[in-house]
């Protein structure tokens, strides 16, 4: 479906939609459609974003197929807001490289970084990924740490501004300003629905997910995989706070705090990726978008790739596969950070700025057409 015509699709819903309005309690996109007489296409990306697809709405819906209404909102919300993806990326021609062909091109670029990662290693030392390391656990024997954090600092460097114009052009679609996203009631409440997944919930029975029956497995399989990264984000920041700020060098003793941190996020990763694929592979085909299915499945397989490759690093760092499985954990976790503004999620990004502009919506008199009265 073309762009214009997917708009058009939109539009259409959020009318009858707002004219009906059963569904105003489900979840956050209603009450912020029903402050809107009209949906033009910030309006459409703006509710697009602010929803997750549960279907509730759409097994509640009198006029979902066969209805000759056919109304489908978590249908027409996910296609909207993979396009809102592409709208935003920057830049925006790397959008196209992981549109239709998420999970090859993800896993294309996950073993090129590999193979050029142990032709690398190779170079600088030719049996240094298979020997043994002298200092067990020693990754900087294989791998330079001045090369590492080089490497990954620039990447990182990379992504944070693609996410950060990618956000950018969200927020100035939406006609709010900077200091208006920066309001501190808005942001704590923003911040409340994410970190409890609020519209998961269900109040209290789940969503309506991957079927008709309402469960809590999609939320808490999202909480393992969001705390589980946040766990890995953090071991990370305490290893470089060893290294640069205490000048300890890793490896790192088994009860030290990077390690358990790391073992305990890879573990809520490794668990959540795969329940969020499961439920994937089950939930209702009526309520997907095909064409966005090979995106969200490639964020779900490099998560999953990043947690095992970097659990077996953990175990096998003692032994001569050490170089080996370290080569590999870089080049997932490269090609992981490389995707993260092209992908599944950005969503985590859009979703947060879509919850703050709905926090201040609620805090105003009344909107129609986006505007304030």
């Amino acid at each position: 479906m073309r762009l214009d015509e997917l708009i058009a699709e939109g539009e259409r819903v959020m009318t009858v939609c707002n004219a009906c309005r059963y569904c105003e309690g489900y979840c956050a996109v209603f009450p912020a459609m029903e402050r809107r007489l009209t949906f033009a296409p910030a309006d459409l990306n703006y509710l697009a974003n602010l929803c997750h697809g549960c279907g509730e709405c759409y097994y509640a819906c009198q006029y979902a197929p066969p209805h000759e209404f056919a109304i489908n909102v978590p249908k027409v919300l996910t296609q909207i807001r993979g396009a809102s993806y592409r709208q935003y990326a920057w830049p925006s021609g790397f959008a196209r490289l992981f549109d239709r062909n998420g999970l090859i091109s993800s896993l294309v670029l996950a073993v090129c970084l590999v193979l050029a990662l142990l032709l690398a290693s190779l170079v600088s030392r030719p049996t240094g990924v298979l020997d043994p390391p002298v200092k067990p656990g020693d990754f900087y024997a294989v791998v330079p740490h001045g090369v590492m954090a080089w490497a990954f600092g620039l990447v990182s460097l990379l992504v944070v501004m693609a996410l950060v114009g990618g956000f950018l052009r969200f927020w100035r679609e939406s006609g709010e300003g900077l200091k208006t996203f920066a309001q501190p009631f808005a942001l704590r409440a923003a911040l409340a629905d994410i970190t409890k997944l609020e519209y998961l919930d269900g109040r209290g029975a789940g969503c309506t997910y991957p079927d008709a029956q309402q469960s809590q497995a999609r939320r808490w399989f999202h909480h393992l995989t969001f705390y589980g990264f946040l766990l890995c984000f953090a071991a990370t920041c305490v290893g470089t706070l060893y290294h640069y700020g205490f000048g300890w060098q890793a490896p790192y003793e088994w009860l030290s705090v990077p390690v358990i941190l790391g073992t305990l996020g890879g573990t809520g990763l490794l668990i959540g990726t795969a329940g969020l694929y499961w439920l994937k592979s089950i939930s209702d085909k009526a309520l997907a978008d095909r064409e966005q299915n090979g995106m969200d499945i490639a964020f779900i397989a490099l998560l999953f790739l990043t947690s095992l490759t970097g659990l077996l690093l953990l175990g096998f760092r003692e032994t001569a596969a050490m170089g080996l499985f370290l080569v590999v954990h870089l080049g997932v976790v490269m090609a992981l950070f490389l995707t993260l503004p092209y992908g599944k999620f950005v969503h985590g990004i859009y979703r947060g700025a879509a919850l703050v502009r709905y926090a201040l919506e609620r805090s105003r008199p009344g909107l129609t057409m986006g505007r304030e009265q």
